[in-house]
């Protein structure tokens, strides 16, 4: 979408040329995980409210407090909206701010991940767990050990190995982890402890899992993303380096990692040969969404490929009131998916 102001974009018109409309209208939902289990769609959002905080670059107006797990039993069903699966107020190390989850499923049970911020307002990344892939969710009691930032995403391997991706610059602390620690200084900019536009670009984090998907096997290391040239994306290619929202998904053998470049508004993915990368840059796979944010997940189901995200073209615009979407992905012979237009041109 351009960047014009809200105030200018016919959303009657817009509604019209959407690829897709929003799966649930009774609650705000953005940031869609998408899972397959038992033979049934899975999506575990984040759940958009309008807590009156006031609009920064750093994220405070995006207060939500609670996961609600949604359902369907393929795509173009109705779908089912099972309620809050967890609450803030029974995450003991939690203060504020649940955002963008994940989930995975392991013997029988289920596991969701999910960001929030610690009394000390450091974001850390929390696990909860159901016998049920609708919850209710039982929090553990800490955050894991060694994590921080935002947008966990879990990926299961072939060989029954569980990765976990995290990470995003500006509200999402990564910048402030650049060295090692957190850098308690007050942050007065979105960019203050960012890298130069002529260095390195941050990047993603990724560690393996434990047997029991409660803790890291290793420090997390860098998910490097190059370029056309075998370098690393630098800190000022804003239209190809990673800002938050990592996703990993397996195609025909090849890793691929897809994330938001947040404020240009892609969702470009990279691919590599293994879990770790580094990954190849190769494009986009969702052009700019109404509303300043864009998150997404990719799932297969009954052979065919789906991409969930979301835009705020129910609220009219207002970023931090958005609703999750889906529609099909596709590949060509080479592996390339097919760069998606959420809007169809007039």
């Amino acid at each position: 979408m351009p960047e014009d102001p809200v105030e200018h974009i016919d959303f009657d018109d817009l509604d019209r040329r959407a690829v897709s409309q929003p799966l649930i209208t009774k609650i705000y939902t953005a940031d869609p995980s998408a899972h397959v289990f038992n033979g049934r769609i899975y999506i575990y959002p984040s759940h958009d409210i309008d807590a009156g905080d006031a609009f920064d670059d750093l994220g405070s107006h995006f207060a939500m407090e609670d996961y609600h797990v949604l359902s369907l039993s393929k795509p173009g069903e109705e779908i089912t909206d099972h309620g809050i699966a967890l609450h803030i107020k029974d995450v003991p190390w939690a203060s504020k701010q649940m955002w963008a989850p994940d989930a995975a499923q392991k013997n029988g049970k289920y596991y969701l991940y999910f960001p929030a911020k610690d009394h000390d307002d450091i974001f850390r990344i929390g696990v909860a767990i159901s016998y049920s892939p609708s919850g209710p969710f039982i929090p553990q009691p800490q955050a894991l050990r060694k994590s921080f930032s935002i947008d966990p995403a879990v990926f299961k391997d072939d060989d029954g190995s569980y990765y976990m991706y995290f990470g995003g610059i500006w509200g999402g602390q990564l910048q402030r982890w650049r060295f090692g620690s957190f850098n308690a200084e007050e942050e007065m900019s979105p960019v203050a402890h960012l890298p130069a536009d002529n260095e390195p670009a941050l990047c993603a984090k990724v560690a393996r899992l434990t047997d029991d998907l409660l803790e890291f096997v290793e420090e997390p290391k860098d998910a490097i993303i190059l370029d056309e040239n075998g370098k690393p994306l630098l800190q000022g290619d804003n239209k190809r380096r990673f800002f938050e929202a990592s996703w990993l998904h397996k195609y025909k053998g090849k890793y691929y990692f897809s994330y938001s470049t947040g404020d240009t508004h892609f969702i470009c993915y990279a691919i590599a040969d293994n879990p770790y990368g580094p990954f190849i840059y190769k494009g986009r796979i969702l052009n700019p969404v109404v509303g300043w944010t864009s998150h997404h997940s990719i799932c297969e189901f009954e052979d065919k490929w789906y991409l969930f995200y979301h835009d705020s073209s129910l609220s009219k615009g207002i970023t931090h009131l958005r609703s999750v979407k889906m529609t099909e992905l596709t590949y060509d012979e080479d592996g390339k998916i097919q760069t998606i237009d959420p809007y169809k041109a007039k």
